[in-house]
């Protein structure tokens, strides 16, 4: 996930394609913590996620990591680069995944609704970039903590009252690593979304969205 939304018609779940011989997808259960891939694994499979959150990361040669997105359910992770993974992959949460050889995507001699299921989240995974791409060189801190906070709750918030509510998995430093943020900016700029009382923390990890048209307007999120 980067900091966009799945529009819920063009997702690839939805698609409405006839299946020439349908497969049936293995299940992994992944453990709190677990890797499910490392960089410059051969890329074998590919991964649908059905529940869970999963982190992808990569590390420069001086030990500074950039995270590169995190997967939610309906996300597909471990794309080919040259045949390798191209970033560690690891759980955040305990995860279920559809465990899908390579070939689903690049022919589409097998079951074809799998293939323009795993196409469609190609695609998507290269807008995502373009939109997360465009939000690191020219939001500003607050602007990009609030896309993500935004982003989170339009995709896994759940109702409560009269407000949406969230967890975090993550860090604060996994989230300053993916907004190419220091922590103590993303701390902050948290505590200054409370104070205006556009959200409240139930606790580190739990987020309530009070007033989403004014995270959605500090946001200022492409769609």
């Amino acid at each position: 996930m980067y900091v966009t939304l799945q529009n819920n018609e063009d997702s690839p779940r939805n698609a409405t394609i006839t299946t020439s011989r349908p497969s049936v997808a293995l299940k992994r259960n992944l453990a709190k913590g677990a890797h499910l891939f490392r960089e410059a694994d051969t890329a074998n499979r590919i991964f649908e996620i059905e529940c869970g959150v999963l982190r992808l990361t990569r590390v420069m040669a001086d030990g500074r990591r950039q995270v590169i997105a995190f997967g939610y359910p309906g996300d597909v992770v471990g794309f080919p680069s040259g045949g390798l993974y191209h970033s560690d992959c690891d759980a955040l949460t305990a995860a279920t995944l559809s465990v899908h050889k390579r070939d689903a995507l690049e022919s589409g001699a097998g079951d074809t609704e799998l293939h323009e299921r795993l196409l469609q989240a190609a695609l998507s995974e290269i807008s995502g970039m373009h939109d997360h791409f465009l939000m690191l060189g020219r939001k500003s801190a607050s602007e990009r903590v609030a896309s993500f906070l935004m982003t989170v709750n339009e995709r896994v918030g759940t109702p409560t009252g009269h407000y949406t509510q969230f967890t975090l998995p993550m860090d604060r430093s996994d989230i300053a690593d993916f907004l190419g943020l220091s922590t103590e900016t993303v701390c902050r700029s948290i505590s200054q979304l409370r104070k205006a009382k556009v959200i409240a923390l139930e606790n580190i990890h739990s987020v309530i969205v009070l007033k989403p048209e004014a995270l959605g307007a500090i946001a200022d999120l492409v769609k």
